[in-house]
């Protein structure tokens, strides 16, 4: 049996609680502690709690118990915190599509979806942020939610990940914790949708399970590009089994066929000020211009003995196993291609849950993901208005289901006939197959009923360094500028310097950094690690977004800064080289009504010039006569949407007759190679191929405007 430790109070957490003097008595009377005196911690019924930080289980590694009646009384009250928006993952947005399987994986799974190669299943996808509400911009550094719904032919298979593999907790009881932390401060309602502010980083720096989560959330992950260009992650493992119950641990893991991409902070700030509904817009523009998004299913398949050996406990949602270890395999297509015809109906009402598995999908022994597959059913009740949710078109299964469930708060649909019920002697309605039904992995489990967490989930800080050692020079300077951000936004110096003690046990550099940042004068000690981290995993090149960028330009957007007499041959050679790499332009001008190029030709703008800015594309391009560079040097949108573009690493094409405009903004031609100048039409296509790198990284810490 695996060594076990009781999580306790996080190291450095004040048993007194100063500001919370009063407790209420049963009839609803306040009472005044004695000065110096920490209330008890108990139940809505009253009942003293004794351990606030483990969820009850069978063995440190076992499975939940349903008599944790603390922690099924905390995530119940959590889950109808809020009406009628969901209380996380309030901002999302949807599209319908279809999964393709490419082989037979019957050697795994008896799933029914993999086991017809090129079969269509229709499928429902939801992206979102964690933290925001409803109304949120688009931009925030956040987790985001990537929830597919697959309606196959044995019912719903939800597979509700993130865009990151791990999480900030292992243990569900927290979940209302780190919610709580990161959303409003209570008694002044904000920051929205931020984590830059004391209650978010004073749980953090007491939970040292979230350091690898962190270094994620303050890594360019958090701020994509677009929801076309992020991977999404199922996060826990599972179990495939097959015909014989025989059981394979599985992860899932979503790769967009567009390659990762990201902005950078400064980016992220103006792009929430010019079109909140970037991420919206982005996904519904590709869609109806039939540019289809796409992603690889992949998986991680391994067994019991693999489990046993790894570094890491694989039931442990803040770990990962690298891809260089276990390397995923594509085994199906994900292929978006219909937005909603009502967003509410279809985006709003759509409800996931992660207990929604087909047969031949089990769950492992995850806490945090026995948690959810009690948190997702419980929360529809509240959301939904009550039990008959699965009767919205949305939820509905597109398979042939029947069942004895009737009434309800809005039932659509009741048994038909005298039998409700089973068994009967009538010979009416539905029976259960052994053969066909969902059969759950027949693990023996004997072990005591305790609140414990396994000594093999208390590493806290390994997996961590990893990540960073992963990221290239200029994702490692982003890791250190956001938290240098997040940490100056939090008033109390205990909490920042806290948070340093952590970071120094991830890699003393970056800790040292943070703290010459944020003027610490004296570094901390490193925080009291229970495992001692370590420092000998390899780098895994798969972590790092910058390694895992597109082959081309498809699906990037190009902003076309164009006046009065433009050189027309040169903005057909641009069209027609992007149309060719997949990608789209679109025009900026100084009215929106467009301009007359040197031709002769009138053409309507997509945008005008203070409407925008270069943040909402991959690459910019100023096509202007040396009268419109002349006269666009004095807007001060013309100067910014250049040096923008410039500070942001993008590459930028332009005409000779634009150098008015290039002085004005503080940007020199030559400036370095991302600066490329069109002599003619032929100059173009090299202009392109450019910028498929998607960014001049070289230039960040060179640029001076």
């Amino acid at each position: 049996m695996a060594r076990q430790r009781k999580q306790g109070r996080p190291s450095g957490q004040s048993a007194t609680i100063h500001d919370q003097t009063l407790v209420r008595g049963n009839g609803g009377e306040l009472h005044q502690l004695a000065e110096g005196d920490t209330p008890v911690l108990t139940t809505a019924q009253g009942a003293p709690v004794a351990d606030d930080q483990n969820s009850l289980r069978a063995g440190a590694r076992g499975p939940a118990l349903i008599d944790d009646f603390h922690f099924r009384e905390k995530i119940f009250h959590f889950d109808h915190e809020r009406i009628p928006e969901r209380v996380v993952h309030a901002r999302g947005y949807g599209a319908h599509g279809f999964f393709e399987a490419y082989d037979v994986l019957s050697k795994y799974t008896r799933a029914d979806l993999f086991q017809r190669p090129g079969e269509r299943t229709p499928a429902f996808v939801r992206f979102s942020t964690v933290a925001g509400a409803k109304g949120s911009f688009d931009l925030a550094r956040d987790v985001r939610g990537f929830a597919v719904k697959i309606y196959t032919q044995e019912g719903n298979w939800d597979l509700v990940g993130n865009n990151i593999p791990v999480f900030f907790i292992q243990d569900p009881i927290k979940f209302p914790d780190v919610i709580h932390a990161v959303k409003p401060e209570p008694d002044r309602g904000f920051p929205q949708a931020q984590s830059a502010h004391d209650n978010f980083w004073d749980f953090i720096s007491l939970t040292p399970e979230s350091m690898h989560m962190i270094m994620w959330v303050m890594s360019d992950r958090a701020i994509p590009r677009s929801f076309r260009f992020m991977e999404g992650f199922g996060v826990h493992t599972f179990r495939l089994l097959d015909e014989a119950d025989e059981s394979t641990f599985v992860k899932f893991i979503w790769k967009p066929k567009l390659g990762l991409q990201s902005v950078v902070w400064n980016e992220a700030v103006k792009i929430n000020g010019a079109d909140p509904d970037f991420h919206r817009r982005d996904l519904w523009n590709a869609i109806q211009s039939g540019d289809f998004p796409e992603w690889e299913l992949c998986v991680q398949l391994f067994d019991q003995e693999f489990a046993d050996s790894f570094d890491f406990d694989v039931l442990d949602p803040t770990k990962l196993i690298p891809e260089e270890i276990i390397k995923p395999i594509p085994v199906g297509r994900l292929v978006l291609d219909r937005m909603p015809d009502n967003f509410f109906a279809e985006t709003e009402q759509v409800a996931f849950m992660t207990q929604n598995v087909p047969p031949g999908i089990d769950f492992s022994n995850d806490p945090l993901l026995q948690g959810r597959n009690f948190s997702y059913l419980d929360t529809q009740l509240k959301r939904l208005g009550g039990p008959n949710f699965t009767h919205i078109p949305i939820n509905a299964p597109k398979c042939p289901f029947a069942h004895f469930q009737q009434d309800g708060h809005m039932a659509m649909r009741n048994p038909v006939g005298r039998v409700n019920y089973q068994p009967n002697s009538h010979g009416v309605g539905p029976r259960e197959d052994p053969a066909r039904g969902f059969r759950a992995f027949a693990e023996e489990i004997e072990a005591p009923k305790v609140r414990l967490r396994p000594e093999s989930f208390a590493d806290h800080y390994s997996q961590a360094r990893q990540f960073f050692d992963s990221q290239t020079a200029p994702e490692q300077k982003h890791i250190v500028m956001a938290l240098t951000f997040e940490l100056a936004k939090v008033e109390n110096p205990v909490i920042r310097e806290r948070m340093v003690a952590h970071l120094l046990n991830i890699d003393e550099a970056l800790g040292a950094t943070v703290a010459d940042k944020l003027g610490i004068k004296e570094l901390p000690k490193p925080a009291d690690a229970a495992v001692t981290p370590r420092d000998d995993l390899p780098p895994s090149p798969a972590l790092s977004i910058i390694e895992n960028g597109p082959e081309s330009f498809a699906g990037r957007k190009v902003g076309v800064l164009v006046s009065n007499g433009c050189d027309d041959k040169l903005l057909k050679a641009l069209e027609t080289a992007l149309q060719t790499e997949g990608a789209t332009m679109e025009l900026v001008a100084p009215k929106v009504g467009g301009v007359e190029t040197a031709g002769g030709v009138s053409i309507p703008a997509h945008h005008m010039i203070d409407g925008g800015p270069s943040v909402l594309f991959d690459a910019v391009v100023l096509l202007l006569s040396e009268e419109g560079a002349e006269r666009l040097a004095g807007e001060a949108t013309a100067r910014d949407f250049v040096s923008d573009a410039f500070q942001h690493c993008k590459f930028i094409g332009f005409t000779a007759d634009a150098a008015p405009l290039l002085a004005r903004a503080g940007v020199a031609p030559d400036a370095d190679e991302g600066m490329i100048e069109f002599a003619d039409a032929a100059s173009v296509p090299g202009f392109v191929e450019s910028c498929r790198k998607l960014r001049l990284w070289a230039r960040e810490s060179a640029v001076k405007l």
